[in-house]
């Protein structure tokens, strides 16, 4: 593997101004809000400061000031962030995002966990770019699902020198964590989970489904019908939406808006979650990367991997952090059935992406849920914390 910087050209920046300067936008058959869709006044308010006020140069440079890399000759190439952490120990924390977003999604929590906590306990914080995603490869062949990406970032942590890690992951992340720890189960110490990745579900025998279940059954329907178009569309034909997004600034941001929108806890203003500069920093990745297409496969991909057979069982300690405005929500009662959980906690406010809406508070939950996992297993003597835990600088 080798350093890697961020270099984003003149040209490129160029054409991608000129591009929005001649979008050809849609009609509105009323001042609907968000109901239809993404709403067209704002995203031409979106745009017009994508294209005229906001600077990726200088997000550029903010960006280069951590410590990235990318490895060499494998079947695919990984981007990734590695921020040692400056505690007297530093537990290894791989930092798994979804889509829409990117590697971008965890930039604030870089100092947030890479800081000492009262008992010199930080974390190396490694987040890589799933590929397909971002600055990572696009995958040469086709069947880079979850199952694939998970063999690929043990390799990455293996790399690293990590003979032991914890994860936390969200969306895609969730997913891709769950089957690391399936794949690695000793390598992985315990995971940290916004949510139960929905294809575990349907590995369950419904038969057995209490009324909690039962009712999430009804709901997730009714959600799926409401909600759930693009995992048809990116689940069937990823490359029929890769054209207009690829050449279309203002089609990518209409795309991927609409979820920041759609599954934060703005309260009804998206920029009560977001800044401006912040959405377009995750679009921006997308557009010079020219990676909308490729992060859609993941869900052809995956939903075309080998179904699960029989009952799956995790039994790596996992916690939970329940966002109350994110996607519809696998009920707690379902997730005794799959995972070995620790602790499950409701938070009070957040939604689909908290690494980039309430930071503070999920770092919190993230260090309290490892760091006393780490104090157990130490009393329990259930590993040698040397063996999780890298000595600061």
């Amino acid at each position: 593997m080798k350093p890697f910087k961020i270099e984003i050209s003149a040209t490129q920046i160029k054409d991608l101004k000129s591009r929005l300067l001649k979008t050809r936008w849609p009609d509105e058959i009323r001042d609907s809000g968000w109901e239809y869709g993404t709403n067209l006044a704002y995203l031409k308010e979106l745009c017009d400061y994508w294209g005229n006020e906001f600077s990726w140069p200088v997000h550029e440079k903010i960006l280069n000031q951590f410590e990235h890399f990318k490895t060499e000759g494998e079947a695919v190439n990984l981007h990734f962030i590695h921020q040692k952490g400056r505690g007297v120990k530093n537990l290894p924390l791989l930092l798994i995002h979804g889509w829409p977003d990117s590697f971008y999604r965890f930039i604030k929590l870089i100092p947030l966990l890479t800081e000492p906590d009262d008992n010199g306990i930080a974390f190396d914080v490694i987040i890589p770019s799933i590929p397909g995603f971002g600055f990572s490869e696009l995958p040469k062949e086709e069947g880079v699902g979850a199952v694939k990406i998970a063999s690929l970032f043990n390799k990455l942590m293996e790399t690293l020198g990590y003979t032991t890690f914890f994860i936390h992951g969200g969306d895609w992340g969730a997913s891709i964590a769950t089957q690391m720890a399936m794949q690695e189960n000793k390598k992985v110490k315990a995971l940290h989970l916004t949510n139960i990745p929905p294809d575990l579900f349907f590995t369950a025998n419904f038969a057995e489904f209490g009324e909690d279940e039962q009712a999430y059954l009804q709901t997730a329907g009714k959600w799926q019908q409401k909600e759930g178009a693009y995992v048809a569309v990116q689940g069937t034909k990823p490359q029929t939406l890769a054209y207009g997004l690829n050449d279309s600034p203002s089609g990518l941001a209409g795309w991927i808006i609409e979820k920041f929108n759609s599954w934060s806890d703005n309260k009804g203003n998206i920029e009560n979650s977001f800044t401006k500069d912040e959405l377009l920093i995750n679009l921006s990745i997308y557009w010079f990367t020219q990676t909308a297409g490729s992060a859609a496969r993941i869900y052809y991909e995956t939903m075309h991997q080998p179904a699960k057979e029989g009952a799956v069982k995790i039994d790596t300690p996992t916690y939970f952090a329940i966002f109350p405005k994110d996607c519809i929500q696998i009920p707690e009662i379902f997730g005794k059935r799959i995972f070995e959980i620790k602790r499950w906690k409701n938070m009070d406010n957040g939604g689909h992406f908290p690494a980039m809406e309430t930071p503070g508070l999920l770092a919190k939950d993230i260090r309290e849920a490892f760091t006393d996992f780490s104090a157990f297993a130490i009393r329990n003597a259930d590993y040698d914390v040397n063996t999780v835990a890298h000595d600061g600088d």
